[in-house]
């Protein structure tokens, strides 16, 4: 392996660390809002059953929401779908936070719904802007490859920073703060040069209704990720449910806290270098590791070797979800391609809720808790490996010839 080409750091090339950061900011309702849901219910006197219910809601309308909206994108380009998407969202988000839920759970729920569906595709969109911002494909690794390990810090700094919210100034607050700055975040993105001017590109072949799910390696490589995600959804229950048989609270947010930490070190890690071998090969390695790093936590006895060991499949996480991400681009067809990436973060979305619910009636039994992440990494291999044919990405004779349409003039 050899280190990745280009001059200078990363984030100094031009727009990168804008469309970066702006894009976590923006997300970061992702993170906030379900949190926030359950302490405004519970503030009002709400059932923490009607909770959860909302929150399930908005991660359902979320996942379904973002495959629609990419669609939308592709056709019409991210400035108008995006601005109306998280104007949409902001709207219905601070009008649930001055509703009284338990009294009016049908407002409620059509509010969290709709914010749930209109949920921006920023990522998504990242995702669809970086050949054009970072032509040279070393670069563009590196950039996905922090891209998707930073993503996690969505996931450990908003659910912290509704709570301090929800205490020194109310749930509703934190509301407030959760749409306003996805708001901000999308609009740092949305002003840039580069999503101003990126077009869509024509379509070279009709996919039909399917969009790029015309594409039988797409549809395979979709239920394949689902199982990395099903491998996090369960290790977030098993996480709570090992905090209660340690009688350590803090247990359940160090858990995840390791693996998102491990994820960035990862992403870092990962696209310094310049890996060998085939894309396809790539993942299969990438996919056989990242099962194999989820074993040892079936040994687990303490807290320590909990955080040090749910480390090692996140630092591997970030190297699946690139190899990922780079054969979407890579199989997609022209003119689907920001679809086609929120096809990929639906799948990984509707595993985790899998993940979650299997876990969750499971829960009783430790052993099998334990294993539950494993298992869904393993599915993920497994299907790797039995549709590799349809995941062979061609050759590029040409395949990034509709890259200037995207590109900046």
């Amino acid at each position: 392996m050899t280190s990745t080409t280009g001059s200078g750091p990363l984030l100094a090339q031009r727009h990168v660390a804008r469309l970066l950061f702006g894009t976590l900011i923006g997300r970061l309702p992702n993170g906030m809002a379900p949190v926030a849901i359950l302490l405004l219910v519970a503030d009002q006197g709400g059932s923490l059953r009607m909770g959860g219910l909302l929150c399930a809601l908005y991660g359902l309308a979320s996942a379904i929401g973002q495959p629609v909206l990419g669609r939308m994108v592709d056709r019409r380009g991210q400035s108008l779908v995006t601005a109306a998407a998280v104007l949409l969202t902001t709207v219905c988000l601070l009008a649930l936070a001055v509703v009284e839920i338990p009294a009016r759970p049908g407002l409620a729920a059509s509010l969290v719904a709709l914010a749930g569906l209109s949920t921006p595709p920023l990522e998504a969109g990242l995702r669809a802007l970086w050949p054009v911002v970072l032509p040279d494909e070393a670069r563009r690794r590196a950039a996905l490859a922090l891209d998707t390990g930073a993503q996690g810090l969505i996931y450990v700094t908003g659910p912290p920073l509704v709570a301090l919210l929800s205490t020194t100034t109310g749930p509703h607050a934190a509301m407030v703060v959760s749409a306003s700055l996805g708001l901000v975040g999308a609009a740092v993105v949305l002003s840039a040069e580069p999503s101003r001017r990126w077009r869509p590109a024509r379509a070279t072949q009709r996919t039909g209704a399917l969009g790029p799910l015309a594409h039988a390696g797409l549809r395979w490589l979709l239920v394949a990720v689902s199982g990395v995600g099903f491998a996090l959804g369960a290790m977030n229950v098993w996480a709570v449910a090992l905090a209660e048989d340690l009688g350590m609270d803090l247990l359940s947010g160090l858990i995840p806290a390791a693996l998102s930490t491990g994820s960035l070190i990862g992403g870092f890690l990962y696209g310094k270098r310049t890996w060998p071998g085939t894309l396809s090969g790539q993942l299969r390695c990438a996919a056989a590791l990242f099962a194999a790093a989820w074993l040892p936590l079936m040994t687990v006895t303490g807290p320590l070797s909990a955080v040090a060991l749910t480390a090692v499949p996140g630092l591997l996480l970030t190297a699946v979800i690139t190899s990922a991400f780079l054969t979407v681009d890579a199989l997609a067809p022209a003119g689907t391609t920001t679809e086609a990436h929120a096809w990929l973060i639906a799948a990984v979305g509707a595993g985790q809720a899998a993940g979650t619910a299997l876990s969750g009636t499971l829960s009783e039994h430790p052993p099998i808790g334990a294993a539950l992440p494993a298992a869904g990494a393993a599915l993920t291999l497994i299907v790797l490996l039995a549709t590799n044919r349809h995941l062979a990405v061609p050759q590029r004779r040409g395949r990034h010839r509709h890259t200037p349409t995207h590109a900046s003039r």
